[in-house]
């Protein structure tokens, strides 16, 4: 059986508690920092006034070509790393640089959206 599909979370949802360990995601953000020894990134986004960083284990992309600075699109299962905190560990790591920010961040919304949409019809049960 297929794990379930991942879900795209903010970058401040994912060390904000509401993804939990083990559980599939999608995030985003900018490469600020690569630490190849350690096999870790860090992803950063701004969101309202405040910078949230994503700590990414890359072991398993490896070898990995960094461009510090560019936007990347990470698909991987969040973790919980003693000393460190939460983790996703990286099962794809795709360069976007040059995405429009705004638009992902409404896409994902409407895409919400529409899932939620979706499971209250599905709750409400077919029409007679």
């Amino acid at each position: 059986m297929l794990p379930a599909a991942a879900v795209f979370h903010f970058p401040w949802e994912v060390n904000s508690g509401a993804v939990q360990e083990g559980e599939s995601v999608r995030t985003f953000g900018r490469l600020v920092c690569y630490q190849p020894e350690e096999s870790r990134a860090t992803l950063s986004a701004q969101h309202a006034s405040a910078q949230h960083q994503v700590l990414v284990h890359t072991l398993f992309v490896e070898p990995f070509d960094p461009i510090i600075g560019a936007q990347y699109i990470v698909l991987g299962e969040i973790e919980n790393m003693e000393g460190v905190g939460v983790m996703v560990r990286a099962r794809v790591l795709n360069c976007v640089d040059g995405v429009n920010l705004a638009l992902l961040q409404k896409a994902i919304n409407e895409q919400r959206s529409f899932f939620k949409e979706r499971e209250s019809k599905e709750a409400d049960g077919p029409p007679t």
